[in-house]
Formats: structure tokens, sequence, C-alpha cells
């Protein structure tokens, strides 16, 4: 990795603070073991499943967190190229377009420039991860029933950060030396989603013929 590379990732580039697990918790046990599983090379295909006698909400929620640091570095990378001038609308290419709505400021849903977007989605997704009644951290307390339709909003919208970032972003990535590791963040991503049905096949769409190419 080149040096210049390094101190992109080491220095937090996040936006926002990351949401940490707590040691001693099954969850900070598990993001460990996902982890050391990532760093030991293993096959990305059989990293994603969940391991036996283990949680599924628990598994995805350490996931949804990893992913959401993980991305949200990622777009902090290229966030300088990423403008009002350069990306008036959210997209990935001439044929998908996404427009935000939160049922907060935005009822309906809403074209708006790709960095304004990013950042509404940054937020939000962050206001539900540190929501103690959706991502509980204290042992024994349950997670609420629609967790995971929660947790399919919060990875689609994820999955558009990659759709934009691939289509028209990518050069910068390649210049900054950083192709392979977010095209193995996006392996790894992909690999969790389809695993753990955890994304609508439409959705995937903008990126299919990359990939397939990538993902066998």
């Amino acid at each position: 990795m080149s040096i210049a590379l390094k101190q992109v990732f080491n220095k937090d580039k996040t936006f926002r603070p990351k949401r940490k697990f707590e040691p001693g918790t099954q969850r900070f046990e598990l993001h460990k073991r996902a982890q050391a599983s990532l760093n030991s090379g293993v096959d990305l295909k059989a990293a994603v499943q969940l391991p036996s006698g283990e949680d599924q909400n628990d598994w995805v929620a350490v996931h949804v967190v990893d992913f959401f640091n993980r991305i949200n570095l990622i777009y902090g990378t290229i966030c300088e190229f990423c403008t009002e001038q350069t990306c008036p609308v959210m997209s990935g290419g001439p044929k998908y377009e996404y427009r935000w709505q939160d049922d907060l400021k935005y009822k309906k849903p809403t074209a708006l420039p790709a960095p304004q977007y990013m950042n509404l989605l940054m937020d939000w997704i962050e206001v539900q991860i540190n929501n103690e009644e959706i991502f509980p951290t204290c042992v024994g307390v349950p997670f609420p029933k629609n967790f995971l339709q929660i947790c399919k909003k919060i990875l689609c919208r994820l999955f558009r950060v990659f759709v934009h970032v691939y289509i028209h972003h990518f050069d910068r990535v390649i210049v900054m030396g950083a192709e392979a590791h977010v095209n193995t963040c996006y392996k790894h991503f992909y690999y969790f989603v389809t695993e753990m049905n955890l994304i609508d096949r439409k959705e995937l769409e903008p990126l299919k013929e990359m990939t397939s190419r990538m993902c066998h």
C-alpha cells in the first residue's frame, strides 16, 4: 500500500465519529471474529456466512456498522472531487438517478446534488445506528421487530454510494492507489447483502456488469 494511501486510510477521514462496539459484549466478539476472517485473507464469500449458533440480528448489526464506517471513509477520500458543479444530481450514470426522502425535511423524493445527498445519507444512517432502540448495545436488550427492514434500507442507500463512486469518481480512486481497497470493500459488501438477502436485486442493476466480472 502506498504511503499516501496509508495516510488516507489511517487518518480517519470519516466525517463523523465511528460507532464502536463495547469490549466484552457479544457484538464486540463477533466484530473481532469478522475482522480476523478478513485479515487472514479468507475467502470473502465464506467470511460473510452467519457463524453457527450466532444470532442473525447481531451478525447483521456488526456488518451494518462496519460497512457504514468503511463506505463513509471511501466517500471521504473522493468527496473534494464530488461537488455541486461536478455532480448536480445524485446519479449512477445516465440511467439511474437517486432522490432523497427522509420523512423529516424531505417528505417526497427530492432530486439533490450528490454531495448534499451523501451528507444527508450519512447523517441519517448515523442517527439510526446510534439509536439504542434500533441498535441496542446493552446485553439482553432485544432488537426491534422491524430491525432487518431498517438494515435493508441502510444497506440499499450505502450501495448507492458505491454506484456513484464507481461510475463518477473511479478515476480519483485509481489516482490515489485505492482501487484494490475499494474493490475488496465492495466485494465484501456485495457477498454479505446477497448471502443475507438484504438488498433488492433491482438495486444492484447499475453495477451488474462490473459485479459479474469481480464477484464470481
